[in-house]
């Protein structure tokens, strides 16, 4: 059978992937290397320079493609290398739409760097996409997504986007960072680019930065690998194999996440000193009906906010867990807690960060693959 038609548990593992021609390695080998020899000038077997391709980093894009079910893929330095290249489509007078529940590295990105160079962000809530079309215009270039959005957990219908999208001849972007593709796959409901920050659930493992697109259309391909090559935010070989390493178990990580995800919502919800969790998962979540059917399940990322908390309480919840780390990111095997106010969202000034939800006593926690009980028990005694 072709590897193309394999469901996507055993895509992880063999999509885009074969054995090493050299010396039949089933793990593609570390070429840590910058250069290739060429027999006569212009003239080598694929590869020339590492900043322009390497055979691990071509190992790696071979399976986001696949997993994704996209034509192309491209690994870049961080997930942020992989966004800014994104906007680096666009020209100076070209306008953005954009959600407003977004990672705050995006935030800062897109206010403090591109809009220095005449670039254009309108962030709004998309959980009515029927809000969306009245901030497009003429210069209107792309719509930036992230369903479940950080760190709010709304849910974004990238069908009902697709088609605004679509209409207008404009791209659309989906972040699939916290659902990743094991739970949906941004390509088939209507986006032309999906982002991941691979640092997150397909590394898997806390170990690497690392950020990719995928995309269907090869024109849009061929503009995006021109903007890798000639900005050089390219990953390297070492880091490329621990993605491919991860991706390979990224379909039993993402059902145990899951699994664990669903028992901690649940006990954060019945908790009586939690006064709302966020998680999809819930029936009464605004847009569950949409996650349902987006997504293959709902994930182990979940923030909450403790009854009655302050910034100073929030604070204090998340100094006195022990199971679970309080560091930034996510995705990884190990549960990881975090503030974003004060961390992962602390470059959004505090009156933006209020409109979208993000108080100061909001915890987002990253559910990992431990015992749920011993997650549940290390919360119980941090929250008291």
């Amino acid at each position: 059978m072709s590897k193309k038609n394999l469901k996507f548990n055993s895509k992880t593992i063999h999509g885009g992937q074969e054995p090493d021609k050299a010396y039949g390695s089933v793990m593609p080998p570390i070429y840590q290397t910058s250069t290739y020899a060429q027999s006569s000038p212009g003239e080598h077997k694929g590869y020339a320079y590492s900043r322009s391709a390497n055979p691990t980093r071509s190992a790696l894009e071979n399976a986001l493609a696949s997993i994704e079910n996209g034509n192309y893929g491209l690994a870049f330095g961080s997930g942020l290398a992989a966004i800014d290249a994104v906007i680096k489509l666009l020209s100076p007078g070209d306008e953005v739409v954009a959600t407003d529940d977004i990672y705050g590295g995006s935030y800062r990105l897109f206010k403090q760097i591109f809009e220095k160079f005449g670039i254009t962000f309108h962030f709004i809530g998309m959980e009515d996409t029927t809000t969306i079309e009245t901030y497009i215009n003429k210069n209107t270039k792309l719509i930036w997504v992230e369903t479940p959005t950080n760190p709010m957990m709304n849910i974004i219908d990238i069908v009902a986007v697709g088609k605004i999208a679509k209409k207008h001849n404009i791209l659309l972007a989906v972040d699939n960072t916290f659902a990743t593709p094991y739970l949906q796959t941004p390509l088939d409901l209507g986006a032309d680019i999906v982002m991941h920050s691979a640092t997150k659930y397909l590394g898997g493992h806390s170990d690497v930065v690392v950020g990719a697109l995928v995309v269907k259309d090869k024109e849009l391909a061929d503009k995006l690998y021109f903007i890798q090559n000639a900005s050089g935010a390219i990953c390297g070989p070492m880091d490329s194999f621990l993605v491919v390493r991860g991706i390979k178990t990224l379909h039993v990580r993402m059902q145990r996440h899951c699994e664990n995800g669903k028992a901690i919502a649940e006990y954060l919800a019945n908790h009586p000193k939690v006064e709302k969790v966020f998680w999809p998962g819930f029936k009464n979540h605004p847009n569950h009906t949409i996650a349902k059917s987006q997504m293959k399940d709902f994930g182990g990322m979940i923030s909450f906010i403790p009854k009655g908390a302050n910034y100073d309480d929030a604070i204090k919840i998340v100094e006195k867990l022990e199971v679970f780390t309080l560091a930034e990111s996510l995705g990884g095997v190990e549960s990881l807690a975090g503030h974003p106010a004060s961390m992962t969202h602390a470059s959004i000034p505090k009156e933006e960060r209020e409109k979208s939800g993000i108080v100061d006593a909001l915890i987002r926690i990253s559910v990992g693959i431990e015992d749920e009980n011993d997650l549940i028990d290390d919360l119980k005694q941090a929250i008291g």
